[in-house]
């Protein structure tokens, strides 16, 4: 019996120098990918190991932009996966979250006389709309909608998201794409 405990505190004591090595190689090699990383990245990686089990975490984070003759739009959207195990059975998890950013491209006092503005966004996965009545003039040409999930479907970084803009009968619509492609 004490030939089994010795075995494998040696065993435990080996593993745990080699992981040592190991997360320096790593360590070095993502230190070489953040300094060549622009502001916004578009993937990260990391991993972790712990007791008979590794997890991966890969970090999305995308801006899709667009314009039409009178709006311009920010889609900006962050997601985290997680995916791990423990060699007999694989695991995966994610959350993300979205904002939408509608710009009037021209001046505040050319809203003044809007009563209703109703805008809409789709993706490949989800879509959602927003409508504001106005019984008063507009304080601001920037509108917002926001939104998250957890371990739903993800949006990708080729996506085309459509946007529809209508206001005091009014239509307009165009494409958001990724302003890293």
């Amino acid at each position: 019996m004490k030939k089994i405990f010795t075995m494998l505190f040696i065993i435990m004591v080996l593993t745990a120098c080699g992981t040592n090595a190991s997360n320096k190689d790593y360590n070095t090699e993502t230190s070489k990918e953040e300094n060549n990383a622009e502001t916004t990245k578009k993937d990260t990686k990391s991993e972790t190991t712990k007791k008979d089990t590794k997890s991966e975490t890969t970090e999305h984070n995308y801006q899709f932009i667009g314009e039409s003759e009178h709006w311009e739009a920010i889609y900006s959207y962050k997601a985290t996966e997680i995916w791990g195990g423990n060699g007999k059975q694989t695991t995966h998890s994610s959350k993300d979250n979205y904002v939408l950013t509608l710009k009037y491209k021209g001046s505040l006092e050319e809203l003044s006389s809007m009563k209703n503005l109703e805008y809409s966004y789709e993706t490949t996965i989800s879509s959602g709309n927003k409508r504001e009545a106005y019984p008063d003039p507009p304080s601001e040409k920037v509108f917002k909608t926001s939104g998250s999930s957890v371990n739903g479907a993800m949006v990708g970084k080729d996506e085309v998201i459509k946007v529809n803009v209508k206001w005091d009968g009014f239509e307009e619509s165009f494409e958001l794409h990724n302003k890293d492609k």
